[in-house]
């Protein structure tokens, strides 16, 4: 089968055609595009499952034959200089390939019930394939120049799908953010290319590590150079990866459309960093300084996010930072020089983490049904509560979610973070206490999510905490109507129709409207509305559709089985070491980095350990429950939950600066606006000062003294030759008394 290797370079162009055709389609023949729109999401979603399947093949023949695969061809050819383009298939590019493919599958299945409400729906499967065909091109990438190329094509796809709803101001300030904040370490990144190269004269990774290592050892080359150039290209990964302190634009990017927020910000794009440290680690771990400072970012970054998450009000938010935290674990494992373990948990997050942003879309759609499409209501988890009756399959799936990513034997992430943990044992016990410590933290926000999403009573109303009345009951599109007086009326109706007798005839109801078990027993009738919606409206939360629930069932399994890759089950190598699947996958990338992955594995040594970090999870959820259980078990009116949303648990001063701490994002976006953004408006000001008063000022001062003196001097020339003289000896003395000045003073 050695010649499938052949076919790989078709990996990343597979899934192109569809935004290719979809472009062409809307600018040639918008109407009938429109109208077909829906078929396209077939093309997408079977294009892409194609390439999962070559991924999937891929990685059986490499498990079996333990092989690296490179082509390449030139690209551009200059005397000394060449450019080459091709393609390496090594057990890094198969895992990131597997994974982009499999929750890529699954986002677009997911999406094609959740984005068809929206006008934008062509855009945003053209947007998706985009950004999966830079993505696999990527982590196929056999050079530093072609990875460059695909991880800005990543990132501008990334900008457009966070900015998908870019006439909400929020969502174009926030891809804006993402964007600016990406440019940061992307500069850095493009600096460290240029200035390895200028060190090695290549930019292929076959060529790169011999020749970089050979310099270390023989001395030729600064090592202040060296480290320098390692730096800047570790600056594009703390950006890409949302790692301390360029992690500001990840919350923000959660104005995206949810499943946005579960392929890109969670499993796919904000690997990348991930990618590109593992892809150059043999790189980095000849510099220790650069690998200190690996494990050093890592380790911040797993405590920051952990304690951002823990007062966020937003669903999505919560997620957004808990990525962060554990993205901030996979850094510290590469820092340590963990290669495994930070690819191990690479891939149990994510789909630990795709479906929690699923499950997380499947309530906000439900929630759309209560208070219409209001993201500050819909996506609140202060809105929500009890919902565990109405959505039994989502609370489920999340509840497996979160306790996988709380590390709760079986589930995924368990088996990955404990195997970090272990390791930052041995690397360094304060960064073993942190990140023991932030496990503690993950399982008490994670359950905080749980509890406040679905437990206790659901205690929603249609007006704000102002008391300002929604425009709209409805779930609606962004690119629909706000409505108009006809359908408020009928929605008006249909809330007289409705009600009980001891109900008060208003549909703004100024109490609280709670739903008990019995209300899907209820004759409740809906209505259709074709002009501005295309799916019946519910006047109480619903499961979602079963589009949208076989994504998030599909990826119930993964986070139940996928850890199974890194377990050793009677599977042993032809020394007769017990060896596990994702070992052996990893064997050519171990040898390379001089790692032996051929010590036996001690079921004693890991069920001891295992058992310290279990009770560890177990005591966050316990301490989760014990400060969010009683608010829904004692809560009787909306002022209690407007108190606790705003001012957290009661517990004294001490939790409530940190509960500040973590409501403010650690006051770093208030830093940043402060000391940056307004520094440099300020400098922009100063400059603009200088140019306009300084520059400007001295070319219009010549101009307006060449003005004046020739109007001066009009005047004075008379025609007479005695006195141009005289005036020509006045102006002969001037200079002379003032060079017999300056001379005197020399």
């Amino acid at each position: 089968m050695q010649h499938i290797y052949h076919y790989s370079w078709i990996i990343p162009f597979v899934t192109f055609p569809v935004p290719i055709l979809i472009g062409t389609g809307l600018l040639l023949f918008p109407a009938a595009i429109k109208k077909l729109r829906r078929m396209w999401a077939f093309p997408s979603v079977l294009l892409l499952s194609i390439v999962m399947l070559f991924s999937s093949v891929l990685s059986i023949q490499q498990i079996n034959s333990s092989s690296i695969y490179q082509y390449g061809w030139s690209w551009t050819i200059n005397n000394d200089f060449s450019l080459e383009f091709g393609h390496l298939i090594d057990p890094l590019s198969s895992i990131l390939s597997i994974l982009i493919t499999t929750v890529g599958v699954m986002v677009l299945i997911y999406s094609d019930n959740y984005m068809s409400h929206d006008q934008g729906y062509l855009r945003f499967f053209a947007y998706m394939s985009f950004f999966n065909t830079s993505m696999l091109g990527l982590v196929t990438g056999s050079n530093l120049i072609q990875i460059y190329v695909f991880w800005e094509l990543v990132g501008m796809c990334s900008y457009l799908l966070i900015g998908f709803w870019f006439t909400r101001p929020v969502a174009s300030n926030a891809c804006q953010k993402a964007f600016v904040t990406n440019r940061v370490g992307d500069f850095g990144l493009l600096l460290g290319i240029l200035g390895l190269y200028w060190i090695t004269d290549s930019f292929e990774f076959r060529d790169l590590f011999e020749i970089f290592n050979n310099l270390i050892y023989n001395n030729e080359v600064n090592f202040l150079f060296l480290s320098l150039c390692a730096f800047l290209l570790f600056s594009g990964a703390i950006a890409k990866s949302a790692q301390f302190p360029l992690h500001v634009w990840l919350p923000d990017a959660m104005e995206g459309p949810t499943p946005i927020s579960a392929l890109i910000h969670a499993a796919t794009m904000v690997a990348a960093g991930i990618f590109l440290v593992a892809r150059l680690l043999p790189l980095f771990v000849v510099i220790p300084y650069i690998m200190n400072l690996i494990a050093l970012v890592g380790i911040i970054t797993v405590l920051l996010g952990a304690t951002l998450a823990l007062a966020q009000k937003d669903i999505k938010r919560s997620l957004a930072y808990s990525t962060m935290s554990q993205l901030g674990y996979m850094m510290l494992a590469l820092g340590m020089g963990s290669y495994r373990a930070a690819l191990f948990h690479l891939i149990t997050h994510a789909y630990s983490k795709a479906l929690l942003f699923l499950g997380s879309g499947s309530i906000i759609h439900s929630m759309e049904a209560i208070v219409g499409y209001s993201p500050d209501k819909s996506q609140n988890m202060v809105f929500m509560g009890g919902l565990r009756k109405h959505v039994p399959i989502t609370k489920t799936s999340f509840l497996l979610g979160t306790l996988s990513l709380c590390g709760i034997p079986p589930l995924a992430c368990f088996w990955s973070k404990d195997e970090i943990l272990n390791d930052s044992w041995l690397y360094s016990p304060i960064f073993a206490i942190i990140a023991c410590f932030t496990a503690g933290l993950t399982a008490f926000y994670m359950f905080r999510v749980y509890l406040l999403t679905f437990e206790g009573h659901l205690n929603l109303h249609f007006q704000n905490y102002s008391g300002e009345k929604n425009s709209s009951f409805y779930s609606i599109s962004l690119w629909g109507k706000e409505g108009s007086k006809i359908l408020k009326k009928k929605f008006r109706l249909l809330s007289l129709l409705t009600m009980t007798n001891n109900e008060k005839a208003s549909f703004f109801l100024k109490k609280i409207y709670q739903i008990d078990g019995n209300v899907r027993n209820m004759t409740r009738p809906f209505i259709t509305i074709n002009h501005f919606c295309t799916k019946s409206l519910f006047s109480y939360p619903h499961e979602s559709d079963n589009t949208m629930l076989f994504p998030i069932l599909v990826l119930v399994l993964f986070t139940l089985f996928i850890g199974a890759i890194g377990v050793p089950f009677n599977q042993f190598n032809q020394e007769g070491t017990n060896l596990d699947i994702l070992s052996k996958l990893l064997i050519p990338s171990l040898n390379l980095l001089h790692q032996n992955e051929n010590n036996s594995f001690d079921w004693y040594e890991f069920i001891t350990n295992a058992i310290f970090s279990v009770i560890i999870a177990f005591f966050g959820i316990f301490i989760a429950s014990s400060f969010y259980k009683p608010v829904y078990s004692s809560l009787q009116n909306l002022n209690l939950l407007n108190s606790f949303a705003k001012e957290g648990p009661k517990g004294g001063k001490i939790i409530g600066v940190i509960y500040d701490w973590s409501y403010n994002r650690g006051y770093i976006d208030a830093f940043y606006a402060i000391f940056l953004i307004q520094g440099i408006r300020r400098l922009a000001e100063l400059n603009r000062f200088f140019d306009i008063r300084v520059i400007d000022g001295i070319i219009n001062g010549v101009g307006v003294t060449s003005f004046l003196i020739g109007e001066g001097i009009k005047y004075v020339g008379g025609g007479r030759i005695s006195s141009y003289l005289l005036l020509y000896l006045f102006y002969i003395l001037i200079f002379l008394l003032i060079y017999y000045f300056f001379c005197s003073l020399l």
